[in-house]
Order: C-alpha cells, then sequence, then structure tokens
C-alpha cells in the first residue's frame, strides 16, 4: 500500500524520495557499502553478475540485532548524505514525501512536519507479501514480526490512510489528503501563514487529543533541542474527559524569553511549521497583571495548535500547568469547569 500511495502522491506533482530505491543505489555493484557487506556477511551474498542478494541478506539480519545494526552501520552513511541532497534539489514550493520503511521503528517521526501511515491488518499484510510479492510464508511472518505493532503505528500517524479495501479506494483516499490537506500545508509552510479553528464551539471529549499532543510535542524537541527544557500539552484538550474547542495548546518552558526571541529559537519553530504570532506576548491574570510569553501557531491545516513560550517559574508558567493538574486530579472540578465554559459558549452564541 505505501507504493501505491507515494505513486498516486507523484503523480499528483509531490516530490517523492524513496528510501528503499536509495537503498538499493548505494549497494550498486562497485560501491564501497557493497564490498563492506561482502566483508562483513560473506560472498555468497553477491551474485554471479555482482549484485546484492537483498532477499539472502534480508533473512540473515531481519530478527537478528546484531547483523542488523551491523548492516546499518554500512549503508546509513550512505544513505542519508543521499537523501538529504535530494531533499536540497526539491523545488521550494514542492510537496516533498519521504518514503520511509521503518519510520515509526526507528521513533523518526518527530522529525517530520506530517507522517501518513497506510495500515492494513496483519493477516492483510500477510497474505499480499506471500501472494502479491512471492514471499516464503516465514519470511513475510519474521518480517511483519520485526515492524512496529498497530498501536505504535497509529500512535505516530498524523493520517492513517485505511488499506483493507481495493487500490482505488486508496488512490481516492490520497487526492483527498493531496487537495486537502498537503497543498495548503505546503503553502502555509513556504508563506508563513498559522492554521485557524474554523468553529469556536466546544467538541465533545476527544480520545485521540493527548496522541495528537505528543506527536506535536516530538516536532518541538526535535526542532529545539536544548532551547526547550519543557515542552507540555496543556489546556483543555489535556484533561480527559473534558470538552474543549479542538485547539491542541503547547506550553514550551525556555529559561528566559531572550531565547524565546533569539534566531535559532524562531527558526526552529518556524522550519517545524510553528511561526510566530507578533502581538500576542502576554496573557492578563485575574488581577490585571501581565504574564509575559510569545505565541506561535501550527501551520497544519489538519491540526489547529496553539504553542505558548513562558518561562519556567514563572507566574503564568505555573498556572498552566497547575491548573491542568488539578481539573486532572479532580473530576468535581473538571464537571464544574466544563458547565462553565458551556455557559459562556452558549451566551456567546446569542
Amino acid at each position: 500500500g505505501k507504493s501505491t500511495v507515494s505513486r498516486e502522491l507523484a503523480r499528483l506533482g509531490a516530490v517523492v524520495i524513496d528510501a528503499d530505491r536509495i537503498a538499493r543505489e548505494v549497494v550498486e555493484p562497485g560501491s564501497p557499502a557493497l564490498s563492506a557487506i561482502r566483508g562483513r556477511f560473506g560472498a555468497d551474498l553477491i551474485r554471479a553478475d555482482g549484485s546484492l542478494d537483498r532477499a539472502g541478506l534480508g533473512r540473515l539480519v531481519f530478527g537478528d540485532p546484531v547483523a542488523l545494526r551491523d548492516l546499518e552501520a554500512i549503508t546509513h552513511p550512505a544513505i542519508w548524505a543521499r537523501t538529504a541532497e535530494l531533499f536540497r534539489s526539491a523545488p521550494e514550493d514542492a510537496v516533498v514525501v519521504h518514503d520511509m520503511p521503518l519510520l515509526v521503528e526507528k521513533q523518526m517521526a518527530g522529525e517530520y512536519h506530517l507522517v501518513v501511515v497506510v495500515g492494513a491488518s496483519e493477516a492483510t499484510r500477510l497474505d499480499r507479501l506471500v501472494r502479491l510479492r512471492g514471499m516464503p510464508e516465514t519470511d513475510a511472518r519474521a518480517r511483519i514480526a520485526a515492524q512496529a505493532d498497530d498501536v505504535a503505528r497509529r500512535a505516530a500517524a498524523d493520517v492513517w490512510l485505511d488499506n483493507e479495501g481495493s487500490a482505488t479506494e486508496l488512490a481516492d483516499a490520497v487526492r483527498g489528503l493531496w487537495s486537502d490537506r498537503l497543498v495548503p500545508f505546503e503553502h502555509n509552510l513556504r508563506t508563513g501563514t498559522r492554521s485557524r479553528a474554523r468553529l469556536s464551539t466546544q467538541s465533545p471529549p476527544d480520545p485521540t487529543w493527548p496522541d495528537q499532543a505528543q506527536r506535536l510535542i516530538a516536532r518541538l524537541r526535535h526542532a529545539l533541542g536544548g532551547l526547550a527544557p519543557s515542552v507540555e500539552h496543556i489546556g483543555s484538550t489535556a484533561v480527559p474527559g473534558l470538552a474543549g474547542k479542538d485547539v491542541i495548546d503547547i506550553q514550551v518552558g525556555v529559561q528566559s524569553l531572550e531565547v524565546a526571541d533569539s534566531l535559532d529559537f524562531v527558526g526552529g519553530m518556524t522550519d517545524a511549521g510553528f511561526v510566530r504570532v507578533p502581538g500576542n506576548d502576554h496573557d492578563n491574570a485575574k488581577d490585571g497583571t501581565r504574564w509575559p510569553k510569545r505565541f506561535h501557531g501550527s501551520c497544519d491545516p489538519g491540526r489547529v495548535a496553539h504553542v505558548h513560550v513562558r518561562e519556567i517559574g514563572s507566574a503564568g508558567w505555573t498556572w498552566a500547568i497547575g491548573f491542568r493538574d488539578w481539573l486532572r486530579a479532580d473530576p468535581s472540578a473538571r464537571d464544574d469547569y466544563a458547565r462553565v465554559k458551556a455557559d459562556l459558549a452558549a451566551r456567546h452564541t446569542e
């Protein structure tokens, strides 16, 4: 299914960088990587024409963590150098798709603006590997066992494309994703435009909000590194069972707002798809005290997110965490707060 999705995205105009294709390129006859593989795994893996027996190598490394690690140490430097070259050469306005087979297993989801997972049940995957690819069932089961399970795959997926049906149904889903999310997301990234909630109404509690927040947090941590010692899910969507606007609020804690205003911080946030919103530089306490902060919004039209940047230990930072934790710990307080929000929303509507 992953290859079907990639082909359709390429047809629509995306620049597809195929990790499997690059992995084949770097072990072509005469390459340094192929020589190293021969030295580590034996000459029996080299065919008469000088090419690599990839299926045989796969049988050796799948299920053997040491062998797999040794193989990756040989091939990964060359793969990533070629991958980086292809990313740099893509047009400025391109939707760049990295077709990656082990993104979830390698915990790399935070390195991308969006993760699309093509999902099918284990039984369906096994049938397709055996029937369509001619893979022995034992090898197919070993391949599946080495992959992340569906729980991990769904947790990493911003978009889950169901692949239990026909190729036509899958292609239809890809076209919808392209027009509704990928193209506008690319435009927002290139122009520095943040996405906004279409409705101000309260949404019922969504059990997927925490997973959505964790994906955003992974991107922020990857983008900011040590500039942001604290990154947490706050607001109504961080409280199980609480209704709220379908907006994920994230609090980034910094040592000082000077860090938040630095080129490294603002540039990292922008590159990751979280643009600075000028003028939104404080919150007001109940007594009118101004609590300084910085504010960024997500460029993803499919997931509106607000990022509040505050100094660690400041009044605003402490209140956001404390209020969230209070509502999590006290169901009666949570329910009282929900009634107040609903009343305010009704008055606003009127």
